[in-house]
This record gives structure tokens, C-alpha cells and sequence, in this order.
């Protein structure tokens, strides 16, 4: 009897050992595609020339400059307002960058061209080579200045680089959510246009509250 039990363990444990084979077998099955699903993925992933990936690319880069100057003025301002707005750009766009790199990434698209910036958009802008690669973007000699200044100084400056940085963000985030054929893109670039232009009157006011305009 005992022979017997020890003999069917070896068995048992075979066919154990089987079962987790099998069930591995199924859930690699289940959460890798097959090559033929992979190729539809990229066959359906918006061109190279499309306006959804012209506009991740190109606002990806307006966005970190956005993101950069936000660093600058709260390290150079006490005021708790313009404090809070920076932080706001930095988190919102950050995050936005973030998510349109990935989407890059997911249509196997590069993340950078040699394509003229915003000639998607029928809208083909030369950089002048002073930094500011698109419109409203600020350029070195003004970044320059922004770390230089302090206080109310930093302040206003900071306000007056990004209005025009944000209007110009508006009309790209504008033409890509009517002409953009995915609904990540479209979608979020309308959420970028309420954003932006919220910020914009915002920024109207707190420039007014300090004696000055964009």
C-alpha cells in the first residue's frame, strides 16, 4: 500500500507541473499579440506625415518650454499666486507630454523630425535659430533674462512669456482637435484649448493686478 502511494506521487506531481505549463501557455497567449494583431496595430496607427502625430511631436516641445519657464519663475517668487500657477503648468503639461510621447510610441512613430515645425497644420514655421522653435515660444535671450530676474520682476516677465506661449499652444491645440483623426489627439487637444484660455484671462489679471499687460 505504502509502495503504491509513493509510486503515484512522482505522477502527481508530473501532472502538476503540467497544468502550470498549460495555464502559462494560456495567459502568455492571452496578453501577447499575435504578429498578425501586431501589424494591424501599426497599419492603423495614424502616418507619419498625419496631423495627430505632427501635433504630439510639435506640442511636446512647446510644452516642455512651458514646463521649463514654470521651474524658473517659482524658484525666483515668494508670490503664492503666481506659485500656484506655475505649478498647474508644470503638472498639467508635463502630464500631457507624457501622454502624447506614449501615444507616439505606441503608433511606432518617432518622437522627433526634421519636418519643418507645424506644417501639419498647413502652418510651416522656420526656427530663427534664437530658440524659439514655434510661435510664442520664448527665445534663449528671454529665458536668459527670466533666470536672471526676481520678485515682482520674475513675475511679470514670467506672465508676459506666457501668454503669448499659451495663445499660440491655442491655436495648435484648435487645428489639431478639428483635423486630427483619433480621439486621444482631438480630445486632448480641446481639453488644452479651455485650459490655455482659462489660464490666458488669468494671467490678464494678475499682470493687471501688477501695473502691467502682456
Amino acid at each position: 500500500m505504502t509502495s503504491a502511494i509513493r509510486s503515484s506521487r512522482p505522477m502527481v506531481l508530473a501532472g502538476g507541473v503540467v497544468l502550470l505549463l498549460a495555464a502559462g501557455l494560456v495567459a502568455l497567449m492571452l496578453v501577447r499579440p499575435s504578429s498578425s494583431a501586431g501589424s494591424a496595430s501599426v497599419a492603423a496607427a495614424p502616418s507619419d506625415t498625419s496631423v495627430d502625430v505632427g501635433f504630439a511631436r510639435d506640442m511636446s516641445v512647446h510644452h516642455q518650454q512651458a514646463v521649463e519657464m514654470s521651474f524658473i519663475v517659482r524658484d525666483r517668487t515668494s508670490d503664492e499666486a503666481v506659485r500656484r500657477l506655475a505649478y498647474d503648468i508644470i503638472n498639467t503639461q508635463a502630464n500631457q507630454r507624457g501622454m502624447m510621447l506614449g501615444w507616439l510610441e505606441t503608433w511606432g512613430r518617432a518622437k522627433s523630425s526634421s519636418a519643418v515645425p507645424m506644417k501639419w497644420m498647413n502652418h510651416p514655421f522656420t526656427p530663427r535659430g534664437d530658440g524659439s522653435l514655434m510661435p510664442g515660444m520664448a527665445t534663449d535671450t528671454e529665458l536668459d533674462a527670466l533666470r536672471a530676474a526676481k520678485g515682482r520682476n520674475a513675475e511679470v516677465l514670467f506672465l508676459k512669456l506666457m501668454t503669448p506661449h499659451h495663445k499660440a499652444g491655442v491655436e495648435m491645440a484648435r487645428a489639431a482637435a478639428g483635423s486630427a483623426d483619433t480621439d486621444e489627439i482631438r480630445n486632448l487637444a480641446a481639453g488644452m484649448v479651455r485650459g490655455q484660455q482659462s489660464e490666458i484671462a488669468l494671467m490678464a489679471d494678475m499682470l493687471k493686478e501688477r501695473g502691467s499687460t502682456a
